[in-house]
């Protein structure tokens, strides 16, 4: 399960991208637009801002906006740089890899072989889904069917 940190921030990255380019978004607006604490919200956009996914401008045209395209974040970058490593088992971890204290062997071990395959079915479509992808899919849900049909 998703942290509600990680799920706001993926929210954060909708509404920027969904944004008009270079027109930075206030928190207030953010924060507004998208149901989340605005408190919290700082705090989330900070590490975003550090980790270079988005950047802020000061001033009254101020606020933030993505510095990355939506393209270019996936949701394993986001997820794994707010939640941390992306395993179900210590001994999955790609960033955070610990032998599991009561395990004879990995390679013997059948619960790590079964969870092997869920850890990357889930990073695969984590790491191949971008922001974008997500503002499109919900953008598609949203149309009208004589819209999805015209297309």
């Amino acid at each position: 399960m998703i942290s509600q940190k990680a799920k706001y921030a993926l929210r954060a990255l909708a509404a920027l991208a969904q944004a008009r380019p270079e027109e930075p978004m206030m928190i207030s607006e953010i924060a507004l637009q998208q149901s989340i604490p605005k408190k919290f919200l700082e705090q989330i956009l900070l590490d975003l801002k550090r980790s270079g996914m988005v950047e802020s401008r000061r001033g009254k045209q101020g606020g933030y906006l993505l510095l990355k395209a939506a393209n270019d974040i996936t949701f394993g970058e986001v997820l794994r740089l707010v939640d941390g490593p992306i395993a179900p088992l210590p001994c999955l971890s790609q960033t955070a890899y610990r032998k599991c204290e009561d395990c004879d062997g990995e390679h013997l071990c059948e619960i790590r072989h079964v969870f092997a395959r869920v850890a990357d079915a889930t990073r695969d479509v984590l790491f191949n889904t971008t922001i974008a992808d997500a503002v499109e899919g919900a953008a598609v849900a949203k149309a009208p069917v004589r819209e999805l049909l015209t297309a």
